[in-house]
């Protein structure tokens, strides 16, 4: 007869139930490329939503719904008094969007509760498996809606608010699917968290790496830009006399590459959207509008950042006469993962014998504003060339099995009391 903690660490999630309940959830919604358009508090959220809740209940789960329908999928513990151990994501898409994306997090955090049941499992404190609503924003915003209003970051009645490109509103759509619930937003306890999820890009399968130990999300801040000039004739008008807002723009564009060079690792800087006026082929450009992405580790390094790009604006402004006009449109802190769930999820790797890195992650998830509320942490593995929100986004079954496997031995370690049938057959 093995002992109790032999049993645990052997303990395996059934991979193949795993994947079939990926794919079978991707066919709500799926697209002829291969994708998902699954987007939020639609009727095709609602199929996707009353699937999984199905599946919860057929596992014993209990389920509740707040207010902004978050979903909750409770598994028993023995001290109904302890707050519960959490797991989740989201299942809404982009547009153009992939099987993994958010559902990943969600079917995994149900995988590890079926699991515990085919083994007889039983934990101290409750495990849970949250669905947060609106994560992706492809459709309302802010993004990450539901754990943000969930986390106190923006309250109901603004999230309620929220509407569509047809005038369809937050609170209007959450009552149509049915999934407007009672329990007040931030009311559900929570004792940690944990969030499975593909990397969306490229380190981890680029270093040949299973397991990426989420270690933090990049902080952000988004500028808007606008540079003025002249629009003049592109023949008549010689080099040394123009007002050329593109030529300034782009010198401040290489700036905001250069400043993301200089804080590397971790630092990224993007200009994703240029908008340049009259854009005529022979008309010196009078206006270029573009923005700004700057992100690093810390909130310290990401504001460095900011204002070594705003110095630069400034000078170039000095030097060449031209307005420069610097607009924050946004701003979000940077998160750094509780230790002890990070060294959670590092420790279940090496029981497995997955390759195993620290990274940070460059995009928001849920788990950004779960860590308000609780220690939290993130397993990442890795998807095909770095690719998410869009249709071809894929990842390896194994990868798929070994980040949950990782995510169920990281949980059980914050339950406390695991005990099961020793000598039950694994």
């Amino acid at each position: 007869m093995t002992t109790v903690t032999s049993h645990i660490d052997d303990l395996r999630i059934d991979s193949q139930r795993l994947w079939q309940s990926l794919m079978t959830l991707a066919s709500i919604g799926a697209t002829p490329k291969g994708g998902v358009a699954r987007l939020a508090l639609t009727d095709l959220d609602r199929q996707g939503r009353d699937l999984v809740v199905q599946w919860a209940r057929e596992a014993g789960m209990q389920v509740t719904v707040d207010r902004i329908g978050n979903i909750f999928m409770r598994r028993p513990g023995r001290d109904p008094r302890r707050p519960p151990v959490m797991t989740g994501s989201h299942i809404d898409t982009q547009p153009t969007g992939g099987k993994f994306d958010g559902n990943y997090g969600v079917l995994a955090g149900l995988e590890v509760v079926r699991t515990l049941n085919d083994h007889g499992i039983q934990t101290d404190a409750p495990i849970e498996v949250a669905v947060w609503t609106n994560e992706e924003g492809s459709r309302f915003v802010p993004v990450m809606m539901g754990s943000g209003v969930f986390a106190g970051a923006f309250s109901l009645e603004h999230a309620y608010a929220a509407t569509d490109t047809h005038g369809r509103s937050v609170r209007e759509e959450l009552e149509r699917i049915g999934y407007m619930g009672e329990e007040e937003p931030g009311e559900h306890p929570m004792g940690a968290y944990f969030e499975a999820h593909i990397e969306q890009g490229p380190v981890l399968e680029d270093a040949g790496i299973t397991i990426g130990v989420v270690q933090g999300v990049l902080g952000i801040r988004w500028f808007d830009c606008v540079v003025r000039g002249m629009e003049a004739h592109a023949g008549p008008t010689p080099m040394g006399l123009r007002r050329d807002a593109l030529q300034v723009a782009t010198q401040l564009m290489q700036e905001v590459v250069a400043t993301a060079l200089r804080h590397a690792p971790h630092g990224r800087g993007t200009v994703g959207m240029v908008h340049v006026h009259p854009n005529s082929r022979n008309v010196i450009p009078g206006e270029v509008r573009f923005s700004i992405d700057l992100r690093n580790h810390t909130d310290e390094s990401v504001e460095q950042m900011a204002q070594e790009v705003r110095d630069c604006a400034r000078s170039l402004s000095a030097r060449t006469g031209l307005p420069i006009e610097l607009t924050l449109v946004s701003s979000f802190t940077a998160q750094q993962f509780h230790p002890q769930c990070t060294q959670a999820v590092e420790r279940a790797a090496r029981l497995l014998g997955h390759s195993h890195m620290r990274v940070v992650s460059g995009a928001g998830h849920d788990a950004v504003y779960a860590a308000r509320r609780a220690p939290a942490g993130m397993i990442f593995i890795p998807c095909k060339d770095g690719i998410s929100h869009n249709e071809v986004e894929d990842a390896l079954p194994e990868h798929v099995s070994a980040g949950c496997n990782v995510l169920l031995h990281a949980m059980l370690s914050h339950c406390e009391g695991v005990t099961g049938p020793a000598s039950a057959p694994l």
